[in-house]
């Protein structure tokens, strides 16, 4: 049985971090601070600002970390990562304090903001460990989890949404025993095959936004655990490094031909992006997101596409399939 839509799907979903999602691979903590202040400033509101406008609920996968208020004894209650690559102990170096003293580390407001304007709140677990990695056992993730779901909670916010730190997956049975319905796979496409080398497939990325190829359109698979894995159809590529010589008009062509193959197909198109690598560019990055999102409410208030977040496009997998039946999530692509 291969679930079907009425018509195609657009989500979208955001990887929130400020400082968390690279800190363990930043030698320069002072640019990422930069950045993550911009990201704050800059970003988040005018982000958040252009979905309300064009009526769009995006999946906001937050660090649990971002919850708290302000802390005194970072790594509370959870078990440290050993990844072999970050050799100092995992909490070293985080700022004790309030959001106010260190709003890189601490943003309760911005979740406060979220909750409030009635987005989608998930999680991308509480301190960035990456879950399946050897160095992230079985124990870290369960404290992982368990400190997210509990924060989100006094907050009243319900976590059913859950994107991996750096799409690396593991635990997955672990999302369910915490309440998790969904979580977000990889694109279903040839440079993404973990065989490749990284070089491989940085390549093929690139040359795929650059040609502004059509991504793939995907649906819901679900897993042996019941959970719904919602593959992502395209990544929004930053312009640091050798990526701003890709014009941004081919960023957007790009989506606009996803968002036209999902109405097609009526299948999903799952757009992700880090706001903090919006940050580099933020009001030509910002521009640009626009004129996709301009486009997909253009094309739902046609009646051709709906815009569903992650956690709702789960629900309606669940009552379209039967309990325990396993579905198929090919991807769609050119």
């Amino acid at each position: 049985m291969s679930l079907t839509f009425e018509r195609g799907v657009f989500s979208f979903s955001l990887d929130f971090e400020l400082v968390w999602g690279a800190r363990d691979l930043s030698l320069d903590m002072v640019e990422l601070r930069r950045r993550a202040l911009v990201t704050r400033e800059r970003v988040f509101e005018a982000l958040l600002a252009m979905l309300e406008t064009y009526g769009i609920v995006a999946t906001w996968a937050t660090v649990g970390h971002l919850f708290l208020a302000g802390e005194e004894e970072p790594g509370r209650g959870l078990v440290a990562p050993q990844h072999s690559w970050y050799p100092t102990p995992w909490f070293e170096g985080i700022p004790i304090g309030t959001e106010a003293q260190h709003p890189e580390f601490y943003a309760r407001s911005l979740m406060l903001r979220l909750r409030d304007a009635g987005q989608e709140i998930g999680s991308h677990s509480f301190s960035h460990p990456l879950f399946g990695d050897p160095g992230c056992s079985r124990v870290c993730a369960e404290a992982e989890l368990a400190r997210c779901v509990a924060e989100a909670e006094a907050l009243g916010i319900k976590l059913r949404s859950f994107v991996y730190p750096r799409n690396v997956v593991g635990h997955t049975d672990l999302l369910a025993r915490h309440g998790f319905t969904c979580w977000r796979g990889v694109e279903p496409v040839w440079f993404q095959g973990p065989a490749l080398p990284r070089s491989i497939g940085r390549l093929g990325h690139f040359s795929s936004v650059a040609l502004a190829a059509r991504p793939p359109t995907v649906l819901p698979i679900r897993d042996r655990h019941g959970l719904w894995n919602i593959p992502a159809s395209a990544s929004f590529l930053p312009v640091d490094g050798v990526r701003r010589l890709i014009p941004l008009s081919q960023r957007v062509r790009r989506c606009v031909r996803g968002l036209d193959q999902a109405a097609l197909d009526r299948r999903i198109f799952h757009l992700y992006l880090h706001p903090i690598n919006l940050a580099s560019a933020p009001e030509r990055m910002l521009g640009a997101l626009e004129q996709v999102l301009a486009y997909a409410a253009k094309r739902r208030d046609a009646g051709d596409l709906e815009i569903v977040p992650m956690g709702a496009i789960a629900e309606r997998a669940s009552a379209m399939s039967p309990a325990g039946a396993a579905q198929s999530g090919q991807s769609s692509a050119g």
